[in-house]
């Protein structure tokens, strides 16, 4: 019985796990950022390896693209790239604004009643 070429193919469509598949994917994008580095500062594997404090062969293998990174390695490359391999946005939760301050307490009042009388006077729409 002959198998077709694409049998491969479709057993990893029909069985594959989306996991992996994505891990694979952000395994070879971090490969390719610390090849695309280490062409424009002119280095080779082993001087990364050197800056890193690690063996040539073990750096060698994390970027074969099929090895687990942990994010220690990854942070390391990073350090000594000098580029950022992982890029995530911080949360913010809150945004404070420094307004200035008032003198006296007369101002204080003033202002405060001028803010009201300014925020009564615009009509607002309600997000809905």
């Amino acid at each position: 019985m002959r198998k077709s070429k694409n049998s491969i193919s479709s057993w990893l469509k029909e069985h594959g796990d989306p996991e992996i598949d994505r891990f694979i994917e952000k395994n070879l994008a971090i490969v390719e950022k610390v090849r695309i580095a280490l062409q424009n500062k002119g280095w080779s594997k082993a001087q990364l390896a050197e800056a890193m404090g690690k063996k040539p062969s073990e750096v060698s293998k994390w970027l074969t693209g099929m090895h687990n990174l942990t994010l220690k390695s990854t942070i390391k490359m990073e350090m000594a790239l000098g580029i950022d391999l992982i890029h995530t946005e911080p949360v913010k939760e809150y945004e404070y604004v420094f307004l200035g301050t008032i003198e006296n307490k007369d101002e204080l009042k003033t202002k405060g009643e001028e803010y009201t009388v300014s925020c009564l006077s615009q009509e607002y729409e309600i997000a809905m």
